[in-house]
């Protein structure tokens, strides 16, 4: 279960709301105050909606203002532990906690001290935990180990990483900090710079796709994903420019080591 928070705290230091995700100095963290912040701003790394908007599973809000959002594990072989958004070495986000292994959680309907546990929206039943979060509990160390009998461990030899899966890696971190800048226009209505920056990831990306580094519908997805997100009132313009961008910018191949 992802378990949002949304406590009164100071904010701390940028390299400790996303671990082991830089966050680059040109991005604005006004307005940053939560755990609803920190996930919806790794889901727009990622090109992906949070999990406090994940309608297709049980979400239960909390008396205190937080949400707990319900996933099953779709492997049961592998096992996760738990951990909290203060932690300084393992942590999915700041102020998002991940009840898991060892843990406990509170179901719908509990009645507290504090108030009552209330389901949101229609789903009833945890959904599949979606796979960009399996790879970033691993990516986090969320991961505890495998059930797997101990030889079939020791037969599975990774693959070995191609040249245009490294290509790959090395053009989306070049674009990460761009998309950065794209998402944290969510902290205000105007006056970001929103479609310089918007337009300035779909060039680059534009590029990158010409040169054969990156798949178009894949990145165009994630630009509108994070253009949704810090202007969700304008859909049709975001994609507009996006496109456009990334239409003028596939003219041009971006290579890694610079424009030919």
């Amino acid at each position: 279960m992802i378990d949002i928070d949304a406590h009164q705290a100071p904010v701390p230091d940028r390299g400790r709301l996303l671990p082991g995700i830089p966050i680059p100095d040109q991005v604005q963290l006004a307005g940053l105050a939560s755990g609803f912040d920190t996930l919806a701003l790794l889901a727009a790394y990622r090109g992906e909606t949070s999990p406090a908007e994940d309608e297709n599973t049980l979400r239960v809000r909390t008396p205190s203002g937080g949400l707990h959002v319900w996933y099953r594990n779709p492997d049961t072989s592998t096992r996760y532990r738990c951990s909290t958004g203060s932690a300084r070495h393992t942590a999915l986000a700041w102020q998002v906690d991940v009840r898991a292994e060892g843990g406990y959680i509170v179901a719908p309907g509990t009645r507290t001290p504090q108030g009552v546990y209330r389901a949101e929206g229609t789903a009833r039943r945890p959904a599949v935990l979606p796979e960009w979060l399996q790879r970033e509990l691993r990516r986090t160390g969320h991961v505890l180990g495998s059930q797997r009998p101990a030889v079939a461990a020791v037969a599975a030899v990774p693959a070995p990483v191609t040249r245009s899966q490294r290509r790959a890696a090395s053009a989306e971190r070049l674009l990460d900090p761009l998309i950065a800048s794209v998402a944290e226009c969510a902290a205000a209505p105007e006056g970001t710079g929103f479609t310089e920056k918007l337009n300035r990831a779909a060039y680059t990306a534009g590029g990158l796709v010409g040169a054969g580094h990156l798949d178009h519908a894949t990145i165009r997805d994630r630009l509108v994903r994070v253009a949704s997100y810090a202007r969700p009132w304008q859909q049709t313009r975001n994609e507009k420019i996006v496109d456009d961008a990334l239409a003028v910018g596939s003219v041009r191949p971006l290579h890694l080591k610079g424009r030919p």
